[in-house]
């Protein structure tokens, strides 16, 4: 029986060989970034236990302060999640999912610009809630002193515009190449 050269997998020579499977290396880092997610997890339970347990000691700014940092776990784990799963796809493997019941939906049309921008849009939702929370620990203490300074509130809303002018610019740049094509 012939082989058929349209399903046959193309041989490399050595060196193109080396370079390509160069990408596995890429999974320990990926293995790291899931035990990573393993103590965030350990830590999004403990802050929980904590908000249970002591909830009748806490005013309402001081339960609003540890939600927002229960959402913050969250929003780095849903960043976690992206570049674990969208970078191995995109980088490393298939990972196989079409037609599974679970597989999330961007994960059908992502590419390395869109890995970006989607990274790029968490770290501002990620920035958006340290500097909320930021405003709300200096609202709590009138004028800004001990942990937050009005120098400190400064620089965290310099650096979080700055996030947002980087995602505007990746988008731009991943729309001006996707529109040229």
């Amino acid at each position: 029986m012939a082989s058929d050269p349209l399903t046959e997998p193309t041989r490399l020579k050595p060196l193109p060989l080396l370079i390509f499977s160069s990408r596995w290396l890429q999974l320990p880092l990926y293995v790291g970034l899931i035990v990573a997610q393993c103590a965030y997890v350990f830590l999004f339970l403990k802050e929980l236990t904590h908000l249970v347990m002591h909830a009748w000691e806490f005013t309402e700014q001081q339960i609003m302060l540890l939600v927002l940092g229960l959402i913050d776990v969250v929003m780095i784990s849903n960043l976690l999640v992206m570049v674990i799963v969208g970078g191995y796809e995109t980088f490393v493997s298939r990972l196989g999912l079409q037609g599974h019941p679970d597989q999330p939906e961007w994960l059908s049309h992502v590419n390395a610009g869109i890995l970006k921008v989607k990274l790029a849009m968490a770290i501002i939702g990620i920035s958006s809630i340290h500097l909320l929370r930021t405003f709300i620990e200096a609202g709590a203490m009138g004028t800004p002193t001990g942990r937050v300074t009005e120098t400190g509130v400064m620089w965290q809303t310099i650096i979080h515009m700055a996030f947002i002018a980087s995602a505007i610019g990746i988008a731009w740049v991943d729309r001006m190449t996707h529109t040229k094509n």
